[in-house]
């Protein structure tokens, strides 16, 4: 008596070397700037994939779900978030307040910020049941440079267009 199976496969990460998520991307606020020692909002964006095509001989769906984002500052330090954080607008916080993804540079100069999206893999094969596969699959965006700079203030008596010969004017 032959006994005919339909069971479909365990999938690994390495049969799904031909699935690619798209690369995600990075942004700051403010736009391309920091100052020292205030917070920098990093903003990643990433989004739920499936993509339609063949493994281990089945016709699937491969479902990438962002699960986690890692900031590399640019400066030696990382910062691990379970989103890509929002806009100070969107949270409702005025500009250079702290964040889940915001980083406060030490020291003048230019640090190329990147971030890492890791993403779950499930696998459909025509069932509408999604099976997990084991392990992340990650992408990187492209590095986006910030400028950190000093800023320093004064306590004057008058503006310099109410006094032009007073100090700093």
């Amino acid at each position: 008596m032959t006994v005919v199976t339909n069971a479909v496969p365990d999938v690994t990460l390495a049969d799904l070397a031909s699935f690619r998520p798209a690369t995600p991307t990075l942004a700051g606020e403010p736009a391309g700037f920091g100052v020292v020692g205030m917070p920098t909002n990093l903003l990643a964006s990433a989004s739920e994939e499936r993509i339609p095509g063949t493994v281990l001989g089945w016709d699937v769906t491969v479902r990438f779900e962002p699960v986690a984002y890692v900031f590399d500052n640019g400066d030696g330090t990382t910062t691990r978030a379970a989103t890509g954080g929002s806009s100070w607008t969107s949270l409702g916080q005025g500009q250079f307040t702290p964040t889940a993804t915001s980083h406060v540079y030490g020291e003048r100069g230019t640090y190329g910020a990147s971030v890492t999206v890791e993403y779950a893999a499930s696998v459909d094969f025509g069932s509408g049941i999604w099976r997990p596969v084991p392990g992340v699959v990650r992408a990187a965006a492209a590095g986006y440079d910030v400028r950190v700079v000093e800023v320093r203030t004064a306590l004057v008596d008058r503006t310099c267009d109410e006094d032009p010969t007073g100090p700093g004017c």
